[in-house]
């Protein structure tokens, strides 16, 4: 039967601007070496230069897989809860999103979902491809996975450069392999894409 495994990452630590900074260079190149002892087809990216800096800093570790743009993994909302699902603390983000907008993320994810988190063809052979993505766009995969509710992706959080990986298979459930796993960063370059806090 085969798999397709999908390897999604958040981008590496960025500035104000969005752009990569030395340490989120250092991250996505830490990722790279522990993906270089897997059999990579595809790296794609988000549009965004945090992604697209991220993503190359991959490729000097993935030489044989091909990396290309994926519109679909771009940062956004994926779903705007109305009043009664949206927690407390997240209330207030949510101001101002106009219908126009909420349906263009929630087309976005849908368009996401389509693309990637599907089965492979019963006649292929297994595909091994890495989404360098945002953090909205793993949680919102996690909980298709999950079939939660949609709401649900909220709280899903992903450090940069954070491994998370997914496999699909024709008549089974999706099996989420691994959520967050940052084994491969050192202690100082863990955590970073999260609000402060104690970590273990």
């Amino acid at each position: 039967m085969p798999t397709r495994h999908l390897y999604l990452a958040r981008h590496g630590a960025a500035d104000a601007f969005g752009e990569l900074t030395d340490l989120g260079h250092r991250q996505a190149s830490l990722l790279g070496e522990r993906l270089a002892a897997l059999p990579i087809d595809n790296v794609w990216h988000s549009p965004l230069p945090r992604a697209v800096a991220s993503a190359h800093e991959l490729a000097k570790h993935l030489p044989d897989a091909p990396m290309a743009e994926a519109a679909e993994l771009i940062d956004h909302v994926p779903f705007v809860p109305g009043p009664a699902d949206t927690p407390g603390p997240w209330a207030g983000f949510f101001d101002g999103y106009e219908a126009a907008e909420a349906a263009e993320g929630r087309r976005l994810a849908d368009a996401l979902v389509a693309r990637f988190a599907t089965v492979p063809d019963e006649a292929a052979s297994d595909t091994h491809e890495v989404l360098v993505t945002h953090a909205f766009q793993i949680a919102w995969l996690i909980r298709h996975a999950l079939d939660a509710p949609p709401s649900r992706w909220l709280g899903l959080n992903s450090g940069n450069t954070a491994l998370t990986v997914i496999h699909y298979r024709t008549g089974l459930p999706p099996a989420i392999v691994m959520f967050n796993d940052m084994s491969h960063l050192p202690a100082d370059l863990r955590w970073t894409g999260f609000p402060p806090g104690t970590r273990p």
